[in-house]
């Protein structure tokens, strides 16, 4: 199907696939609502999967400890029996009230969906990957360069070089230390802005000589073909060069977060937030909500937990737009199970 030119229909849109995102999933589809999903990440789970994927929560009911990718992998199989349709690694770049009062989603790869409503999860705007000045980058992203991890095993016999400081460069140097071929740490300094254990973890992986530390070092240029890496040539602050054999690089210098186009959609915008009406976390424009950290209100609360509670109320209240004339009829999910 061409997706420029056929638009694909759904009940719901849901621009993010974070945490909070993804419960709207399941939420929506205990009423029978369809959802198509997306997010300009490549991959589910938002911040939680590329900035925290090894980091514990504890803030979750039921589970007094989860780390940030189980945490997405669970919301994954609870969405699943719904089929959600995800747009990965695309943002929307126009919504647009139709005369039948539907929404027209429109996204940065062409991709057209007709909807009854629209759920903003975006966290506090659209995320996209903070890219390093390597000329040629854009070649090699999606086959040999990924701005974050989601199956370890995909870096199994790899030789893998990581570029960054923070928390997801050691997080993931640590873990991959486990499977891959190699694994070689880049960073302009000898000194790691991330959790104290996990920093001397790495620094026991390097004394064992199960991965590399290259200090103080930044990357300079990429080497191969066809979209596969064979070099990262990274450069000291003299200017001095080396080359590392490599197959995947993983650059990892934080996510940039803004609005955009959501700011131009006519929402009520408070500091970088979208206001919401709390008894339905309905926008100023009807049938579009906001959810999570986008959303404020009087009271509100930056807790994953206070999202999910925000994904059941749009979803419910949504229930009479989606499906006009039809009475919701409350159940708890012991008594009616899953709606499929």
């Amino acid at each position: 199907m061409n997706a420029a030119t056929q638009p694909l229909e759904t009940e719901v849109v849901i621009v993010g696939a974070g945490p909070v995102g993804l419960f709207a999933v399941f939420q929506c589809g205990m009423l029978k609502m369809r959802c198509h999903v997306i997010d300009a990440l490549e991959a589910i789970g938002g911040q939680c999967a590329a900035l925290y994927p090894e980091k514990p929560i504890y803030d979750i009911p039921a589970f007094p400890r989860i780390e940030g990718l189980e945490l997405i992998e669970r919301l994954e199989q609870q969405a699943a029996p719904f089929h959600p349709i995800y747009h990965l690694g695309q943002q929307v770049v126009a919504v647009s009230r139709l005369a039948d009062d539907r929404f027209q989603v429109e996204t940065s790869a062409g991709t057209t969906i007709l909807c009854r409503a629209v759920i903003l999860a975006a966290g506090a705007g659209a995320f996209g990957p903070n890219r390093p000045p390597l000329k040629g980058l854009e070649a090699y992203e999606g086959t040999s360069v990924f701005y974050m991890v989601r199956r370890r095993e995909d870096f199994r016999g790899k030789r893998v070089v990581i570029a960054g400081g923070g928390d997801s460069a050691v997080d993931w140097a640590v873990s991959l230390a486990e499977l891959a071929a190699s694994v070689q740490v880049i960073h302009r300094r000898d000194k790691f802005r991330a959790a104290p254990d996990m920093v001397e973890r790495m620094q026991a992986l390097t004394e064992a000589g199960k991965l590399e530390l290259v200090v103080p070092y930044q990357l300079s240029a990429l080497e191969g073909e066809g979209g596969r890496l064979s070099a990262v040539i990274v450069a000291d602050l003299d200017g001095q060069e080396k080359r590392l054999k490599a197959d995947v690089l993983l650059p990892f210098f934080g996510l940039a977060a803004k609005l955009g186009p959501i700011a131009e959609w006519g929402l009520e915008i408070d500091k970088h937030l979208v206001r919401v009406d709390p008894t339905g976390c309905e926008t100023n424009q009807p049938g579009i909500y906001a959810i999570g950290d986008l959303a404020q209100y009087p009271g509100k609360l930056k807790l994953i937990l206070q999202g999910f509670s925000e994904a059941a109320m749009a979803a419910h209240h949504m229930y009479g737009r989606v499906f006009p004339g039809e009475a919701l009829h409350f159940e708890h999910s012991t008594t009616k199970g899953l709606a499929l």
